[in-house]
């Protein structure tokens, strides 16, 4: 569970670095927005078909490493093995798009072919510092 004292981090305007296994076998890190579940998930949106998507359907072993915007020194990250679900993920991303874009609904929906996705990544091994 990502403990109380670091739950902050991922309800403020965060930027996590999000690892994914890639079909070459190397690592895939893209910067994302974050979110969490109840303190025992974090979340991560993104459009079917996207390189971290894909490589999720394929190996669902994941990090996610996500630095306080204030102090850079504390953090929370967390390993596991992802979800993916569609179920609530154009809400999501308007919920995520509130917090970083500051606009009521995501501007890019009308630019995406494909269905939002949730990465769902129990927070069963998590670190933290600071």
């Amino acid at each position: 569970m990502i403990p109380e004292s670091h739950v902050d981090i991922l309800e403020a305007e965060s930027y996590a670095h999000f690892a994914t296994v890639g079909p070459d076998g190397l690592p895939h890190v893209t910067p994302v927005w974050v979110d969490h579940e109840d303190r025992e998930y974090v979340l991560v949106n993104t459009a079917r078909g996207r390189r971290k998507e894909r490589n999720v359907r394929e190996n669902p072993k994941v990090g996610v490493s996500v630095l306080d915007p204030d102090d850079p020194y504390r953090y929370v990250s967390v390993r596991g093995e992802a979800e993916l679900t569609e179920e609530g993920a154009r809400e999501h991303i308007d919920e995520l798009a509130r917090r970083y874009f500051g606009v009521d609904e995501y501007p890019h929906h009308d630019e995406e072919e494909g269905a939002r996705v949730i990465v769902r990544i129990p927070a069963e091994n998590v670190a933290t510092s600071g």
